[in-house]
């Protein structure tokens, strides 16, 4: 178990990576977009390309950051269900959902999706629009992201187990939360 929890922490550290980068897309996505408005309305120009370049950037926030996403446990979930089970019941409705639901769908999206950008690649694919860009590095951001995804979707996996173990703290738990309930439980202890 000792080297899947490193494998794990190395799933984890190449999210965090990816994600912390790819945020600043954000960033340049906003100012290419006021850029590319500024053009259009204060100088009439406009350009396909600067809005597909968009499009491009906001798949790879949402694809490449899926990980990321899940590796900070902010992925939609029913807690209005699941918090009325305990916290081993629910730790092992994530192994379930895990292996049945998350991995399944992330590897055939990751193999359906291979084929098709190979086939950009490969044919050099451009876009229909009027000075539009190439297809290829768009149609990569799919395998890209639900590889990531897959990734540490194995990653929890393996935190889960961990913690059924007793090897491992609460993977879910922040560390905010828990050090204000042991504040709280200090307190408590106090009176």
């Amino acid at each position: 178990m000792r080297l899947l929890l490193a494998l794990s922490r190395g799933i984890d550290a190449l999210n965090e990576r990816v994600g912390r980068i790819v945020l600043w897309l954000v960033l340049a996505m906003a100012l290419l977009s006021s850029i590319n408005a500024a053009a259009r309305y204060l100088f009439n120009r406009s350009s396909n390309a600067w809005l597909e370049m968009q499009w491009y950037m906001f798949a790879a926030i949402f694809l490449l950051c899926s990980g990321y996403t899940l590796l900070h446990n902010e992925h939609i979930r029913i807690d209005v269900v699941s918090s009325r089970f305990s916290r081993r019941t629910r730790v092992w409705i994530d192994i379930f959902g895990t292996i049945f639901f998350l991995l399944p769908m992330s590897i055939l999206i990751l193999k359906l999706s291979w084929p098709i950008f190979m086939n950009a690649w490969v044919s050099s694919e451009m876009s229909s629009n009027a000075g539009g860009l190439i297809r290829w590095p768009a149609r990569a951001l799919v395998p890209a992201g639900f590889f990531l995804l897959s990734l540490q979707g194995v990653s929890e996996l393996i935190k889960r187990i961990a913690f059924l173990q007793g090897l491992i703290p609460d993977p879910v738990e922040k560390p905010q939360i828990a050090a204000i309930e042991v504040l709280h439980a200090d307190e408590q202890v106090n009176r």
